[in-house]
């Protein structure tokens, strides 16, 4: 039965099963000023959302254009896509040679190092190579088996050979490295949307990209903003569950979605940068909530790469909310920390 979890500032308990929803307390009527709206825009391969209450008179289009400025503006910086992002002049440049970057790059790949040291190298930034060679990235679409075997032989974690001078807003590689920030970067985007709205006085949203969502405060009536969590079923979308968020964020990763097929078995796209290789285990998803959505982003892929066994045990050590669905014989089996935990 699928479960609703909820952020324990809100009214409802910490976890309550869907049944129970209708036992809960009324909720207090919208004040009547209010009135909610969505935005959206294509970003970044995908679309980013933005759900909200405001008063009748809001100008709905500046807030538009300031949302669809940031994310903008965090592809250009960061996208493995865009040969001329800063990103890529970073993996262009030789190593040791010194590359200035904009302080929210220079956030961004802090933040990927901290969690990059605290998971044991789970999270790796420094898979871009990897990325490519097993064609989920912008050079091939199919994997290359002697791209595989050079990419492999020349990995090395990112925590441990890139570094990082905030005060004069540069960074260097210390050997050939080539990062790949989507595992974080679509989450400071919805991070910076965050921010977009608190500028505009909105106090009442639920903003996304691609499934990494956060909520700024609570509906306008008090309650939270209720988001459905998928099940990690190959070809078709269904709810596992409901996910009820305030002054919250949310991030998922799984196999799911973009994979391939080599010799039978199906290799998903996120990278295992310690074995070099795809993710293989039996984790399907791996749901995380956190403050900033960044940190849930980058944290759902490294619970994920963890595995079943390593996975929770850092999730416990870190003293994360985390919800693991595992396939167990031919079954999902739920595993929750934190807020999720039954």
């Amino acid at each position: 039965m699928p479960k609703t979890y909820s952020d324990p500032a809100a009214a409802a308990p910490a976890v309550r099963p869907a049944a129970a929803r209708g036992a809960a307390p009324p909720a207090r009527p919208a004040p009547t000023a209010f009135s909610e709206s969505t935005l959206s825009g294509p970003a970044m391969g995908t679309r980013w959302s933005a759900r909200y209450q405001a008063q009748p008179d809001f100008d709905h289009g500046a807030l538009s254009r300031g949302l669809a400025r940031v994310v903008e503006s965090v592809d250009a910086q960061m996208s493995p896509w865009k040969p001329d992002s800063d990103l890529m002049r970073l993996n262009r440049a030789e190593p040791g040679h010194w590359v200035t970057l904009p302080e929210a790059v220079l956030e961004v790949l802090a933040r990927a190092l901290d969690i990059g040291t605290l998971s044991g190298g789970a999270y790796d930034v420094a898979v871009g190579g990897l990325v490519d060679a097993w064609g989920f990235g912008a050079a091939a679409d199919t994997p290359d088996p002697a791209a595989i075997r050079h990419a492999a032989a020349d990995h090395r974690p990112a925590h441990l050979w890139l570094d990082l001078d905030r005060e004069q807003g540069r960074a260097r590689k210390r050997a050939p490295l080539t990062l790949d920030l989507c595992g974080i970067a679509k989450g400071y985007a919805v991070d910076r949307m965050a921010q977009v709205m608190a500028l505009h006085g909105v106090g009442h949203a639920l903003v996304g990209l691609d499934g990494e969502l956060r909520a700024c405060g609570a509906r306008a009536n008090g309650r939270p903003w209720a988001v459905a969590l998928e099940s990690p079923q190959e070809g078709r979308r269904a709810a596992h569950g409901v996910i009820e968020l305030a002054d919250l964020s949310v991030a998922t990763s799984g196999d799911y979605r973009r994979w391939v097929r080599i010799g039978g078995e199906r290799l998903a796209h996120t990278m295992d940068g310690r074995r070099a290789a795809p993710v293989r285990n039996p984790v399907a998803s791996v749901t995380v909530l956190a403050a900033e959505c960044m940190d849930a982003d980058a944290w759902a892929t490294a619970l994920l790469v963890a595995g079943p066994d390593e996975g929770p045990a850092l999730a416990r050590r870190m003293g994360l909310d985390a919800l693991f669905l595992l396939r167990r014989g031919g079954r999902l089996v739920e595993f929750g920390l934190g807020r999720f935990a039954s």
